[in-house]
């Protein structure tokens, strides 16, 4: 049977190596990238294909966050796990949300990152053992209940994209080259964004996606 092949994202150095070290000693398992922020594991799921990636949250270039969205529009057969220090129920479901099927703490033991991998392949949810697991059954369970968040539900798939990169903090051109689209292209979501929300500035915007819970500002904080 072939081995599952990993890619690991995390901006510190250490970890990648304490996970490639971990799973290097499973014999179904295969490291074929690291990468050191966002953008890099994007660019690293096109060049080498994963089977499943472990992603960290908050790294530089684009977050774990939409690394996940990217990663799974780029390459919908590659499974995401969350490997993180935060254990904020909202934060899981968006990870959730945007199509990680596993969750786990930093501070859980080696065998739920070797199990996350597996469940991940298999196409099943899994949550570190430190989480309740009524969070994945409740996410579940309303995933399809979820009434639409007012104003951002207007948006097109694209222009939620754009807008989670501009509360984010990334540039016009930045955008671009993450989407592989032109910064004029950005520039007319973003007036599409601001028009349809009734947005004036980018402030507002960052404000209406911490209200929405589309980003953390203690998470980026830190």
């Amino acid at each position: 049977m072939p081995r599952i092949k990993v890619l690991i994202a995390d901006d510190h150095t250490v970890v990648r190596e304490g996970i490639r070290q971990i799973l290097s000693k499973e014999s179904d398992m295969e490291v074929v990238g690291e990468a050191s922020d966002g953008l890099e594991a994007l660019e690293m799921v096109r060049a080498s294909k994963p089977d499943v990636a472990i992603l960290d949250i908050a790294m530089p270039g684009i977050s774990g966050l939409e690394a996940v969205s990217l990663i799974k529009e780029t390459l919908p057969q590659c499974e995401v796990v969350v490997l993180t220090m935060h254990a904020k129920e909202s934060m899981i479901h968006r990870m959730l949300d945007s199509g990680a099927m596993g969750y786990v703490l930093k501070a859980s033991p080696v065998s739920d990152v070797i199990e996350a991998v597996r469940a991940a392949r298999r196409g099943e949810y899994f949550l570190s053992s430190k989480i309740k697991a009524e969070v994945v059954s409740a996410y579940i369970s309303n995933r399809n209940k979820k009434p639409p968040v007012k104003g951002y539900d207007l948006l097109s798939d694209r222009e939620q994209q754009v807008f989670r990169l501009v509360a984010e903090g990334n540039s016009t051109n930045k955008i671009a080259e993450i989407l592989s689209v032109s910064p004029k292209t950005v520039e007319k979501h973003r007036t599409n964004i601001m028009r349809k929300l009734s947005l004036k500035d980018r402030l507002d915007l960052v404000k209406l996606a911490i209200k929405i819970g589309i980003i953390d500002p203690d998470l980026w904080d830190t």
